[in-house]
């Protein structure tokens, strides 16, 4: 079985924030069909339904952000599962709008739902990150992220959940870097495993041109006629034959 866990804050008022994208993820791929409507349990909302023949358990936690871990714990004890069966769904302040990464375990980065997820699941959970973008100053994360995304956003950030949604059955799979190429080219980016394409073969560099000049120098010299001895006297018989016709 694997909990898939998008990280949020619930109620009406932060719906449209840059911190519920996690919240934003569950709910494209709960429109999917096979999942059943939303219910509540474990302090959450959720949804069961099945991602390539294995049971899933979407979860949005309705303890708000900082507490995310208790509800997401107590299902995963309830279920008698370890964090390998947790994939989390969250925001991600250090990678560019609409860039997607994926690892197992790491550091909470600040992150408060992350914090409370590794106190009360462990740390060794998927961890899938939807990049937001910085804004720049540490004096403006706080309404960047609890600032609704803008307009402009909805170019990448529509293909973004509904590729994530169309290919959620990767997660079930285990298929991280596959999914991160869907991911990559549903927003115009390049896959990210591309094979490097092999370098070519330096040609052989063309000897370098000579001028007139240069090539003249390099004419083999002949070498200077004897003055004296048998081959001198002909030489000079040959010559003056030819200066008399």
């Amino acid at each position: 079985m694997l909990i898939i866990a998008g990280l949020g804050n619930p109620g009406s008022k932060y719906a449209g924030n840059r911190h519920n994208i996690g919240f934003m993820a569950l709910d494209a791929i709960q429109r999917r069909p096979g999942f059943s409507p939303w219910s509540k349990k474990f302090k959450a909302e959720i949804s069961e339904g099945e991602l390539a023949g294995e049971k899933v358990l979407l979860m949005k936690p309705q303890t708000f952000m900082n507490l995310s871990g208790e509800a997401v714990g107590e299902a995963m004890r309830f279920y008698k599962l370890g964090p390998q069966n947790i994939v989390a769904i969250y925001d991600e302040l250090d990678l560019p709008p609409g860039k997607a990464r994926i690892k197992v375990g790491g550091g909470h980065g600040g992150h408060n739902g992350v914090k409370s997820l590794d106190a009360h699941c462990g740390k060794d959970y998927r961890r899938l990150r939807l990049g937001i973008g910085h804004p720049g100053a540490k004096e403006l994360v706080h309404n960047h992220v609890l600032g609704d995304f803008a307009k402009a956003d909805a170019a990448w950030l529509q293909p973004l959940l509904d590729a994530l949604a169309d290919h959620a059955d990767m997660l079930a799979r285990n298929e991280d870097s596959q999914l991160m190429n869907k991911l990559a080219l549903a927003v115009g980016g390049k896959p990210e495993d591309e094979p490097a394409q092999p370098a070519k073969a330096p040609k052989d560099p063309k000897p370098a041109g000579q001028s007139h000049i240069r090539q003249a120098r390099n004419v083999t010299q002949p070498k200077k006629l004897p003055d004296s001895g048998p081959m001198a006297d002909m030489l000079k018989r040959m010559f003056s034959r030819k200066g008399e016709e």
